[in-house]
């Protein structure tokens, strides 16, 4: 059995408390590696298409709020 496939069927069994436990120490993970990659990839350039297009869609007043 994979480490992952072990993750997955011990989290049923743990306390809420611990599921929570685990669920942070992720959460804090994740986003630090979530961060540096965008951070990344922003200063790539990969994102300026996208903020160009943006730009474009708020200077037209092509927005509209959300539900």
């Amino acid at each position: 059995m994979s480490t992952v496939a072990e993750i997955k069927a011990a989290i049923p069994k743990l306390t809420l408390e611990e599921r929570a436990e685990v669920a942070r120490a992720l959460h804090g993970w994740d986003d630090d590696a979530w961060d540096e990659q965008m951070k990344r990839d922003l200063a790539a350039g990969k994102f300026d298409k996208l903020l160009s297009k943006v730009d474009a869609d708020i200077a037209k007043g092509n927005l509209r709020d959300l539900p």
